[in-house]
């Protein structure tokens, strides 16, 4: 009867342990999916910060774009418009000057001897090659 009751009490405490387990195991499982869930809200969270940055830009440059200012801004430098009493001056290039081009150099090459090219390789040094001459 003694051994009968120690193999109840033994059952019991191998089932606590097995449903203990799978209750750790879950609580495991659920720490790692708020992780990933937290970083992804940070994430949403920066790109949506940029987006609310942008749009406050945005509504910046509307502003601007359709006051005064920029109206008369556009005019006298893009629009070349002048107001009544301005003279509008045009610059125009000298007849018949036209500018020389200029040459590029071209760079000679002067080949390495061969053991140069290895001992740079092995070394990694470019002080073993000796500066060419121009």
């Amino acid at each position: 009867m003694k051994l009968h009751w120690l193999g109840w009490k033994y059952g019991l405490l191998a089932i606590g342990l097995v449903v203990l387990t799978f209750l750790v195991m879950d609580f495991n499982n659920r720490m790692t999916e708020l992780r990933r869930l937290n970083g992804k809200q940070e994430e949403v969270a920066a790109e949506a910060t940029n987006l609310m940055m942008t749009q406050v830009y945005l509504k910046t440059e509307i502003a601007f774009a359709t006051s005064e200012g920029a109206v008369s801004q556009w005019a006298y430098e893009d629009g070349h418009w002048v107001k009544v009493g301005d003279v509008l001056v045009v610059p125009v290039e000298q007849g018949g000057a036209t500018p020389v081009p200029t040459p590029a150099p071209t760079p000679t090459v002067i080949p390495e001897e061969n053991w140069q090219v290895w001992l740079s390789l092995f070394f990694d040094k470019s002080s073993y090659i000796r500066p060419s001459s121009p």
